[in-house]
């Protein structure tokens, strides 16, 4: 059985109407502040939708020797704000990033990396992580 091009049309325009109405009930982001604090190894700050537009952050502290473990950026892109202490990041098929505070870090889209505290004090970063727009 075929559908008329009215029915197609307006069940088109019924979907549309229900996304508008969607996006439309979404909360707008609002600015914060938030104290870094962290009593474990990573302790997420921003987490995306409602609270951001897409952006994820986290807080990072690594005792000496150990590593974030590998992991990818997926579509989005990466960056670190290195605030105490001294580490590498490791990035696939790249040399080592040294980081030693304060530094930034930036990781492109679709990269497997990993962060290691190579110093004797603990390693303490932020890292943002934001959508990258399509190519």
């Amino acid at each position: 059985m075929s559908r008329s091009p009215l029915r197609t049309v307006l069940i088109v325009l019924a979907a549309a109407a229900l996304v508008v109405a969607l996006v439309a009930q979404t909360p707008r982001p609002l600015p914060l502040a938030l104290p870094l604090e962290c009593l474990k190894g990573d302790c997420p700050l921003l987490q995306g939708t409602p609270r951001t537009a897409g952006m994820r952050s986290g807080f990072v502290r690594l005792k000496p020797g150990e590593t974030v473990g590998w992991h990818t950026t997926g579509q989005n892109e990466e960056s670190l704000v290195i605030l105490r202490g001294e580490g590498e990041a490791l990035i696939d098929g790249q040399p080592r990033l040294t980081l030693i505070a304060p530094a930034f870090a930036y990781i492109p889209p679709a990269t497997r990396h990993n962060v290691s505290n190579t110093g004797k004090t603990l390693l303490e970063y932020v890292y943002v992580v934001a959508p990258a727009p399509a190519k």
